[in-house]
């Protein structure tokens, strides 16, 4: 598609945190990256975790002009996050492609809100487990990767969106490491975007929520830290921790985990844990919250309303 067009529907982000926020000490108090506009009223699609507690959110036109915005909804089960304008942003909307389609080989266009733009490929569709308690079938791997990812638009040669910029990684090319973009399916918008405008969420029961940050090595699932006041650390998780088995299931790798962890039944309920620490094993006991409710919500809109259409 024409970059001028493209241009004028990407937006700058720039998003503040209080400091007694719940994810400011892990993401910052100042957070900015990008955002793409998919509604005519000022509704802008980004990544979640730019606006997540956020209490001001500023958004920036390709032509310098500030508009103010609002935190309306962040989705944990896919990671986006919506913001409205609170000004005219006057900015055309990117229509929302198809992602299911997109596939290893297809042309894209990774653009951000200053101005910059990446065009490559997709580079692989397969699933994504993240440390943070976070999983996606099949994210979409792009290259080359661009240097300011955040919310970027990830834009098929028809013009459509097809996913928001989420991560840089790494990846084996030719036998040399290359870095690469994560960025999440514009089609697992579709299903709740309606819900996310009007009552900012879904109307799904909430992902049960360990508080532990893991990662997976030779199929072992290891504990890298846990948040603080969070069930793990209450639990007695500690660092180094292998997670071999929950709810007396055996633990095959990360995404496994996940899997098991949010089909063991409604938060609060209190679930076996195995862990090998030291070489020796250990039983803890664990009882899942929602993570939300650790979390600063946004401020009510100028209207008084929470979250303002």
């Amino acid at each position: 598609m024409p970059a001028s067009p493209l241009r004028h529907s990407v937006v700058a982000l720039r998003a503040r945190i209080p400091d007694d926020a719940f994810t400011a000490g892990v993401l910052g108090t100042e957070r900015t990256g990008s955002g793409v506009v998919i509604g005519a009223n000022g509704l802008v699609l980004t990544i979640g975790y730019l606006i997540t507690e956020a209490d001001e959110v500023w958004l920036t036109r390709h032509d310098g002009r500030v508009v103010a915005g609002h935190a309306l909804a962040y989705d944990q089960e896919t990671g986006f996050g919506l913001v409205k304008a609170v000004g005219d942003l006057d900015l055309p909307a990117l229509p929302l492609g198809n992602s299911t389609s997109a596939k290893v080989g297809t042309r894209i266009t990774l653009a951000d809100g200053i101005g910059q733009a990446v065009e490559g490929e997709i580079v692989a569709r397969q699933e994504f487990a993240g440390y943070w308690e976070y999983l996606l079938d099949s994210a979409i791997f792009t290259a080359p990767a661009h240097p300011s990812w955040g919310g970027a638009a990830l834009v098929g040669a028809d013009g459509r969106l097809l996913g928001i910029g989420s991560l840089r990684l790494e990846m084996m090319q030719d036998g040399e490491v290359a870095a690469i973009n994560m960025s999440v399916p514009i089609d697992l918008l579709k299903p709740i975007l309606d819900d996310l405008v009007t009552r900012g969420r879904t109307p799904a029961p909430p992902r049960p929520w360990l508080g532990a940050y893991a990662a997976e090595q030779n199929g072992e699932v290891i504990v890298m830290s846990v948040a603080d006041g969070g069930p793990a650390a209450a639990a007695g998780l500690r660092r180094g921790d292998v997670i071999a088995e929950l709810r007396d299931k055996e633990v095959q790798g990360l995404a496994d985990f996940y899997r098991t962890l949010w089909s063991s039944g409604p938060v609060g309920t209190e679930l076996p844990l195995r862990v090998v620490r030291d070489g020796r094993e250990n039983w803890l006991r664990v009882k899942p919250i929602d993570r939300a409710a650790l979390l600063r919500h946004a401020p009510p809109g100028r209207d008084g309303s929470r979250r303002p259409q």
